[in-house]
């Protein structure tokens, strides 16, 4: 999967495309209404190695924080020790996402500190959205999605509730969610007319940014536009199931391409045990595809990008930020070179191994610690980390203890303080 690894420039992601087996560049998004956290004070020596953290089933569960997360983070700022929050979670703009997490956890955080999966989304809206007149956007509550993506410069977006409200026989078992999309929904900037396509709408790209609330719905508007010609809504594609075209004629009109942010199964919820995410939803419509296409047994793939953990793209994009992180706690654009850094999750399939996998371009060492808040069962863990331990503080004990910024007993009387 992580093939063809390259370094890249400072400002761009690297992203697996699976449609065209390439490598896409994809813009970095500017780290606006920063601040330093250490303005008020001289600048100090910062450490050759960091932490990074998953936020929910680590930090958080069910948005409160886990026992430990507070004074975990709290002493490394204390100690000038950076860190990122690295989440395949999201849903909500960045902004909002670093004023909850600094209020629940009782210190102050930049915004270039976290990465949310569809943050590298932001580098997209230039590339994508002059394809046609407007990109559909998945998931989530409400229209929260939407502004994420009018945010990071995307004009035109639509979502599923907008189709529906227009064409109530899209899908006419969504009659029951009827008052809740009508809360949101607005005009479409063209309708669905079969009789004229030219006059139809016609989607540029679709991004899946959060957990979808109506799986039926958006399987059947993600199903429309990809068997559609040339992303017309409305319309089917000639090429569909012509056996002498790659990938046996499907998405090869101009369709669409799919953009999923969440890789994820399973995550830590506020039930005992763990709940299904944004990457079940991919699963199923996965196989929904495989079942109107003919799947692998007839050579036909879902063309999609990828990101979030496990991703390689993800982890360069991460530590692109914590470096640029570094260097504005430093106050110096010429800080020395991050040789490790210890990233602490909760679920072996995207945290654990995407830092054991990880190939830093930048030759950091990534060390992977599991911890058991969240989605972490107990037994021994396919993906192996470097280190399982109960919680957070832990992790930020041993990761201290290993880099040598401070003894057992010094952790231990200041967290008693």
């Amino acid at each position: 999967m992580f093939c063809n690894i390259k370094r890249i420039p400072a400002r761009s992601l690297l992203v697996w495309d699976t449609a065209h087996h390439t490598d896409r560049q994809v813009k970095w998004l500017p780290l606006c209404c920063r601040r330093s956290l250490s303005s008020s004070t001289p600048p100090r020596q910062v450490p050759d190695f960091a932490f990074a953290f998953d936020i929910d089933g680590v930090l958080l569960r069910s948005s409160q924080p886990i026992p430990g997360a507070r004074e975990a983070l709290h002493l490394l700022q204390r100690k000038n020790v950076p860190f990122i929050l690295l989440t395949n979670g999201g849903g909500k703009p960045e902004t909002a996402r670093v004023a909850e997490l600094s209020d629940k956890l009782g210190l102050s955080l930049d915004i270039g500190m976290l990465i949310q999966s569809h943050t590298p989304f932001a580098g997209l809206a230039t590339k994508e959205e002059p394809k046609a007149e407007c990109i559909l956007v998945v998931g989530g509550d409400g229209e929260k999605c939407r502004h994420v993506a009018e945010q990071y410069g995307f004009r035109n977006v639509i979502t599923p509730g907008d189709l529906l409200m227009a064409h109530p026989s899209l899908w006419p078992f969504s009659h029951v969610f009827h008052a809740y999309y009508k809360s949101f929904a607005r005009p479409l900037p063209r309708p669905i007319d079969p009789e004229d396509p030219s006059r139809s709408l016609k989607i540029g790209a679709i991004f899946v940014f959060h957990d979808p609330r109506d799986w039926a719905l958006d399987t059947q508007v993600i199903l429309d536009a990809l068997l559609s010609s040339q992303g017309i809504m409305g319309t089917i594609s000639a090429n569909n199931d012509d056996a002498t075209l790659p990938n046996r004629g499907f998405q090869q009109d101009g369709q669409p391409h799919i953009y999923f942010s969440n890789p994820d199964l399973w995550w830590a919820a506020q039930y005992h045990l763990p709940r299904l995410w944004q990457g079940a939803f991919r699963e199923a419509f996965e196989g929904v595809w495989s079942a109107v296409t003919g799947g692998k047994e007839k050579g036909v793939e879902l063309q999609k990008t990828m990101i979030g953990k496990p991703h390689q793209g993800t982890f360069e994009f991460a530590e692109n930020r914590l470096n640029e992180h570094r260097r504005n706690l430093l106050r110096d654009d010429h800080a020395m070179t991050l040789k490790t850094v210890y990233f602490v999750g909760d679920n072996p399939e995207s945290d654990i191994r995407g830092a054991n996998e990880y190939q830093s371009p930048w030759g950091s060492r990534w060390h992977s610690i599991l911890v058991r808040t969240g989605v972490f069962g107990g037994k021994q863990p396919d993906r192996a980390p470097t280190l399982i331990v109960n919680d957070v503080w832990e992790a930020v004990k041993w990761g201290l203890k290993q880099s040598g910024s401070m003894g057992a007993e010094q952790i231990h009387d200041w967290k008693d303080t």
